[in-house]
């Protein structure tokens, strides 16, 4: 059953009306419950919570992304978040989302997603690591949810990180300490906002990502 109430913070930027993206991410919803009895797309305990704990925590990405955003990187997408959402979201768009996920079975059921529901979805089965940047051209936004600490998550963007490239990832309570570590290493700026859906969660806006010079 959707759950409006948790979705419609953000349907002013949504490009559809808020029951045709309700309607996708039910869909959405089916084949997460579906996919889910032979492959750990996410933790048990979230399932019966989809709504709020996974779109309503992919979806408020939107209000920090901009008009002329128009290429989309997700590393690391799992089960499709924050990715799947945003490109639901943004369906009938110019937005164009690459995803990278290495893992076959998960890349199945991404493909599967953007299938059935038409989205503007490339799936890329690799880790980002064996990825040529020219393969996804410049992203205006790198999004990427549980899939690393700061310090590693740094090395893995800095390959595709453009001069007007940002990368907005959600992160836990740890931030403060993968902050302080990844500045052993990188140079960047960074926007700090508490998470709607997660207490002790933000969300993290990096620019301008550079390794520092060896001295």
């Amino acid at each position: 059953m959707a759950d409006l109430q948790a979705i419609t913070p953000y349907a002013p930027h949504f490009e559809r009306g808020l029951d045709a993206v309700a309607a996708d991410l039910e869909s959405y919803a089916n084949l997460l419950r579906k996919w889910q009895v032979v492959q750990n797309l996410v933790s048990r305990e979230t399932l019966d919570q989809v709504w709020t704990r996974h779109f309503a925590d992919s979806l408020q990405l939107l209000t920090l992304t901009q008009a002329d955003d128009v290429n989309f990187l997700d590393l690391g997408s799992g089960g499709g978040f924050p990715a799947l959402p945003l490109a639901i979201a943004g369906k009938g768009s110019k937005r164009r989302f690459v995803l990278v996920e290495p893992n076959a079975r998960k890349v199945s059921f991404l493909r599967t997603v953007a299938r059935e529901l038409e989205l503007n979805v490339l799936v890329i089965g690799r880790r980002s690591d064996e990825i040529d940047s020219r393969e996804t051209g410049a992203p205006d936004v790198i999004t990427s949810r549980a899939l690393a600490g700061l310090p590693q998550l740094c090395q893995w963007m800095e390959p595709f990180f453009a001069e007007n490239s940002r990368a907005i990832l959600h992160k836990g309570r740890e931030h403060v300490e993968e902050l302080a570590e990844s500045g052993a290493q990188w140079l960047y700026d960074v926007l700090i906002r508490p998470s709607d859906t997660d207490p002790g969660g933000v969300i993290l806006t990096i620019t301008n990502l550079r390794r520092k010079s060896a001295s």
